[in-house]
């Protein structure tokens, strides 16, 4: 599977589940599910690659600001929430995360942000194909995320890095 298949069937299944991030995991699944095995994985490694690549300082912070507060869990699902919304976005919250005010313009932090079950349905999908749970990707988490970190709480900083997100999500 090449990237550009990756991000198509992200967009569809976003595009036929209307944006409702359980809705596209399911669709997702079924996608998945009509491939190979072999497609399955390597859907999940590009999937794990871009969980892995917004794995960031800088990025947990505005997500921080956008959902009012953001567990390491809460990160998690948001990580995957972003994925969900298609390569433009993802990528544009990667070049620079205050961008996610004019990337998101819709944004509900009562709705969206997180999408858990994005990040399981490559495991569903190869389950339902194999009866065997997917095979280890040989991958991990790094133990911190990338960049420096700072205190999400600090308004004054939250307000520099992310003056967009700020005027929006802040105080």
């Amino acid at each position: 599977m090449y990237e550009t298949d990756f991000w198509q069937l992200i967009d569809e299944t976003r595009d036929a589940a209307e944006g409702d991030p359980d809705e596209q995991a399911e669709a997702l699944v079924d996608r998945l599910a009509q491939l190979t095995p072999d497609d399955v994985v390597d859907f999940a490694r590009l999937f794990e690659a871009r969980f892995q690549r917004a794995y960031r300082y800088d990025l947990w912070g505005a997500a921080y600001l956008m959902l009012d507060g953001a567990s390491e869990d809460t990160f998690d699902f948001f990580r995957c929430w972003l994925i969900g919304q298609g390569r433009e976005v993802f990528e544009g919250a990667l070049h620079q995360p205050d961008d996610l005010a004019e990337l998101l313009p819709d944004f509900d932090e009562e709705e969206d942000g997180d999408a858990e079950d994005l990040g399981y349905a490559a495991d569903e999908a190869h389950e339902q194909l194999t009866g065997l749970p997917l095979p280890d990707l040989g991958t991990s988490q790094p133990r911190r995320p990338e960049g420096d970190s700072f205190d999400f709480e600090d308004a004054e900083q939250m307000a520099k890095r992310f003056p967009r997100l700020w005027e929006l999500y802040g105080g």
